[in-house]
């Protein structure tokens, strides 16, 4: 599966790192692409194994926000 993320917040390279740093430690989550300047990420997932609900309250736990 494929979700794009809509994340306010971000406004470094640390930033971006955070956020893929904690998508990529979800189990299920194959592949985090981060766009700093759209505030999009891109994740592939295993549906099986994670849901976008728990990257969202991944990417929060960061101090960043999902605009849905």
């Amino acid at each position: 599966m494929e979700a794009t993320l809509d994340v306010r917040g971000m406004t470094c390279s640390h930033c971006e790192r955070a956020v893929e740093g904690a998508l990529q430690e979800l189990e299920g989550v194959i592949g985090v692409e981060v766009n700093l300047g759209t505030n999009r990420v891109d994740v592939t997932y295993d549906d099986a194994q994670v849901t976008v609900n728990d990257m969202r309250k991944a990417v929060e736990d960061q101090g960043y926000e999902i605009v849905v």
